[in-house]
């Protein structure tokens, strides 16, 4: 077997062995790769993307039905892309379902007095994942929902001065008690990210909601 030696373990005396040559003296080399193959492992680990599935048993279950139901409030702040926070906002939402398939009624007020409306409409496209269409959403949105998380991912039109403008949207919702929900949305244009959204999102069961009978 080959014997691993370090330059600095060398002395003036010819006749006594190096530190890692010595059968007395195991080698520190094996253990210091060891340190950096393990260090490179947890990088490796801490770079993988995260999905719904990594929630899968953790409660409360988000269940999109029973939480987008009825009257719910939001309130959140807009972050540029150096994280720091440029707009504030509150929400009315109204949730709706009828066969399986969801209404979201959403009215934004910011706090420049910008008003905004979205309606989603959530349609069930296999277990626990559904299409989510809305005006102002290119294409359809799509979203997975495992444990207490949904995963929403779409492309936001968003109208400027100079014209409308395509950004990818990356939803992050967690339930974290019955009637609660933190939501964290990264926002990026050509692989960049140009902004974030976090908001709570409250669910108000003791409100009465206006849906279709």
């Amino acid at each position: 077997m080959k014997a691993y030696t370090y330059p600095s373990a060398a002395t003036d005396n010819h006749d006594k062995p190096s530190l890692s040559t010595r059968p007395d003296r195991p080698s520190l080399r094996p253990r210091v790769m060891g340190g950096v193959l393990g260090a490179f492992t947890l990088a490796l680990a801490g770079c993988s993307s995260v999905t719904p599935d990594d929630y899968q048993g953790r409660s409360p279950a988000f269940e999109p039905e029973s939480f987008f139901n009825g009257a719910l409030t939001a309130h959140g702040v807009v972050k540029d892309f150096s994280g720091k926070a440029i707009r504030h906002f509150s929400a009315d939402i109204t949730g709706c379902w009828d066969e399986g398939v969801g209404t979201l009624d959403e009215d934004f007020v910011f706090d420049d007095g910008e008003t905004q409306k979205r309606i989603w409409t959530l349609t069930p496209d296999g277990d626990q994942t559904y299409v989510g269409t809305a005006g102002d959403v290119v294409g359809e949105g799509l979203a997975r929902w495992q444990g207490n998380a949904m995963f929403l991912n779409y492309t936001l039109r968003i109208e400027l001065e100079d014209g409308p403008i395509d950004v990818k949207i990356d939803d992050r919702m967690y339930r974290v008690s019955e009637n609660v929900v933190i939501n964290e949305s990264k926002m990026r244009k050509l692989g960049f990210g140009v902004g974030e959204i976090l908001l709570t999102i409250i669910r108000h069961p003791e409100r009465p909601a206006d849906c279709p009978s």
